[in-house]
């Protein structure tokens, strides 16, 4: 029997406090000697008596198979949540245990974690940084240091991606005005901050070279030049990452947030040209637009993996990729700009296993830094009317099964209480977005555990048809039809299912009757 495989989304993503965190990661194995390390230390933000950090390790011996990080706060701080780890306290002194999928660190690799914590007095840096024991060699580094970035590249033929020694920058002004983005962004001085993934960024330059600003020690990025990527950025923390080697000429660029981080804001400060060069105006919106709302499979979770366990192999994080995910596929193909609001783990009205009841999407679908401690409502320039919503909401409700303590005592009261919150969600979108946009209402085949999901679906649509809204359609994605390998990690669509995802949801787009 296939198994959904979502069993990690929501430890992955859900920061509940330490003490629950300890419930649904696996605890490591014995932890192996380190030669070295060296760990970034970043405070996102502080606020009064509390604050969010996270910590980037980088492994500078030979590749670790788990790992245990410690350290020394020095003004009486706590840990009050943590994700990507399980954490105990006594005294001064925190213990952070890798979970289950991020164990691996490859030597010259990086993962990293985060935290809410609590201050009185005063907030400086911790001491005594350790992992397996060995003390951290490499600096730690503050959050206003410029560290530089543990990556992958892929560099073209006529560019290379470096960190390293920067080019002379230009006095051309370039700026957040010359970048365009649709996704879901707040502007915080000469920055723009955002959780949500597949967020993207674009801009032109003219010259050899050109620099990406920064700031974010727990996402990793895809760097792209004139539309192939030259760079993977895994965790770059604050820097200024620059493309050399190019052409002498006018040129596109192109940075996308690859991971999930509901609980970290990621900052990007703008395109920065090198002496010679410039930043040009920014591209232009394009007249097509669509909203992917979702999961984890929406979200690109694994997806770059081969193997359905990614435990050693190179963790889950460096394994997803929302950029490669069908929903960026699709809108790529055709020419569209697009969102993602999508969170693995969660559901319209039941997460994964019936877990965190108080985190569900619909909380946090309206935000614009979805669980941040200062989130608020995303507020709409205007400029996004898309005229297709792809929701793919379900899995996570249907996916496994009841337990005892649950709301729900049969999976039909699960059901009926789903097909509610599911017609008001669409009411919403129909509310906010007008009469004349699509929602498209996808879902798998989880004929192994229920047909519940499927009936819903299928109920809702006529639902809304019967009240005259003939644009709620409904694509059902068969497994064996399709033929899906789930190959990604934990039994999610691979690279090579989010291009038949993709070509199933460009045949259904097409078939519309859109005057796009």
């Amino acid at each position: 029997m296939r198994r959904s495989g979502l069993q990690h989304g929501l430890a992955v993503l859900a920061a509940g406090a330490v003490a629950a965190a300890v419930a649904v990661v696996a605890a490591a194995g014995p932890a192996e000697a380190a030669a070295g390390c060296k760990i970034t230390y970043s405070i996102s933000s502080q606020w009064a008596g509390g604050f969010g950090a996270s910590v980037n390790i980088t492994n500078l011996g030979s590749a670790l198979t788990s790992w245990q990080l410690t350290w020394t706060f020095a003004a009486g701080q706590t840990v009050t949540q943590l994700w990507n780890g399980t954490a105990t306290q006594s005294g001064a002194r925190v213990t952070v245990t890798n979970a289950a999928w991020n164990g691996a660190i490859p030597s010259g690799g990086s993962t990293a974690l985060g935290f809410n914590g609590s201050w009185t007095g005063s907030n400086p840096l911790p001491i005594d940084f350790a992992v397996n024991g060995t003390l951290c060699n490499g600096p730690v580094l503050p959050s206003s240091a410029s560290a530089s970035p543990s990556r992958s590249t892929s560099p073209s033929a006529s560019a290379s991606a470096s960190a390293s020694a920067s080019p002379s920058s230009s006095s051309s002004p370039g700026g957040l005005a010359s970048v365009q983005t649709p996704g879901r962004v707040r502007t915080v001085g000469n920055a723009l901050q955002y959780t949500w993934p597949g967020v993207y960024f674009e801009g032109r330059f003219r010259g050899t070279s050109v620099g990406v600003k920064l700031n974010d020690s727990n996402n990793d990025y895809a760097v792209q030049v004139d539309g192939a990527t030259v760079a993977t950025l895994v965790t770059p923390g604050n820097t200024t990452y620059w493309v050399t080697g190019l052409g002498n000429a006018e040129h596109t660029v192109r940075v996308a947030k690859r991971t999930e981080s509901p609980w970290a804001a990621g900052e990007f400060g703008g395109f920065v040209a090198a002496a010679g060069g410039a930043i040009l105006s920014k591209p232009a919106a394009r007249s097509r637009q669509i909203e992917f709302i979702g999961d984890s499979w929406t979200a690109g979770y694994g997806n770059m993996s081969t193997s359905r366990d990614c435990s050693s192999n190179n963790s889950l994080t460096r394994n997803s990729n929302a950029d490669a995910a069908f929903p960026a596929l699709t809108a790529k193909d055709l020419n569209a700009d697009y969102q993602v609001q999508a969170w693995s783990g969660l559901g319209m009205v039941r997460n994964y296993g019936g877990q965190n009841t108080g985190t569900l999407f619909t909380n946090y679908y309206d935000t614009d830094l979805q669980a941040l401690y200062n989130s608020t409502t995303w507020p709409n320039p205007g400029t996004w009317k898309p005229q297709v919503v792809v929701v793919g909401l379900g899995i996570n409700d249907f996916s496994t099964a009841l337990t005892p303590g649950e709301k729900w005592t049969t999976v039909d009261a699960l059901a009926a209480d789903y097909r509610t919150a599911y017609l008001a969600f669409i009411a919403k979108l129909r509310e906010r977005y007008g009469p004349n946009t699509y929602i498209l209402l996808t879902y798998p085949d989880l004929s192994y555990q229920t047909t519940a999901l499927a009936t819903s679906i299928q109920q809702i649509v006529q639902t809304r048809t019967s009240q005259g809204d003939t644009r709620v359609r409904s694509l059902y994605y068969d497994d064996n039809a399709l033929g899906l390998d789930h190959l990604g990690c934990d039994w999610h669509p691979s690279q090579h299912d989010d291009r038949i995802l993709a070509n199933s949801l460009l045949a259904t787009i097409n078939a519309l009757p859109l005057t796009w």
